[in-house]
């Protein structure tokens, strides 16, 4: 089983995020890591090649030091990384983050994609599903285990209200949650090997989706304001009419 793991090199969720005045965009001058929900996808990408053979292919787009966070995927386990890194890709949106992926995977004999459910910089989560639109083949979104019988994926799906059991024919694009699995740390010689494995570094032109980024996104960010302050809220004293102001307090802002 070929298993492809879309990663994203983030700042660092434990530290407090900051903005760039002049383009509206994160920062990433900081402390970089993994995404932390990236290290759930690649444990259960490891863990269906190593039960049922294959290898898993760690795909990312990003800036230069995204190498780092494929290193890290690489040390874990994965076979190959991709790193697909140019100044056009500069406030790429969620589009056109899938469309470069996409296009990377392509390139790769794969039978599963595993994302993250959302990024933790973005937290658009749609990515999962654009990847299965422009790839053509199914999405099962917010995986909590994963199994394969036969040439079946089974998938416990979580829900608001449960649990939705799910399957699906091979090739599939899975997206798992932070209760999938326990990620394993990289060990010594899993670092060490890890300079050793093949690193593919195409550019957009290589994979045919040149002429993107944030100049042809469609959308632009113009402001950033803070959230107003909570305004203080109305207390109800039940002097016998408390239940009739509450139900029109209500009713006026079209709740009920």
């Amino acid at each position: 089983m070929n298993v492809v793991v879309c990663i994203k090199q983030v700042p660092d969720p434990n530290s407090p995020g900051q903005l760039d005045p002049s383009t509206h965009n994160l920062k990433r001058d900081g402390e970089l890591v993994l995404d932390p929900g990236d290290e759930f996808g690649v444990e259960a990408g490891l863990r269906l090649a190593e039960k049922h053979g294959g290898e898993v292919t760690v795909i990312s787009m990003g800036p230069e030091r995204g190498l780092d966070a494929v290193r890290k995927a690489l040390a874990m386990g994965a076979a190959k990384g991709v790193l697909v890194s140019d100044d056009s890709l500069a406030g790429a949106d969620a589009l056109t983050t899938a469309k470069v992926l996409a296009a990377a995977i392509r390139k790769q004999e794969f039978d599963v994609v595993i994302t993250a459910t959302e990024s933790t910089d973005g937290y658009s989560g749609v990515v999962p599903q654009m990847l299965a639109g422009l790839l053509d083949v199914p999405a099962v979104t917010f995986a909590k285990s994963v199994s394969f019988e036969g040439d079946i994926l089974k998938v416990e799906r979580q829900t608001e209200t449960g649990v939705d059991v799910v399957e699906a024919k091979l090739p599939v694009v899975l997206s798992v949650t932070a209760s999938v699995n326990e990620p394993r740390y990289p060990s010594l010689k899993g670092i060490m090997g890890a300079k050793q494995k093949p690193l593919d570094r195409p550019t957009p032109a290589d994979l045919g989706v040149d002429g993107l980024g944030a100049a042809s996104a469609g959308q632009k960010i113009t402001a950033v304001e803070a959230a107003p302050q909570r305004a203080a809220g109305e207390i109800v004293t039940d002097d016998g009419e408390a239940a009739k102001r509450i139900v029109d307090f209500l009713a006026e802002r079209k709740v009920i």
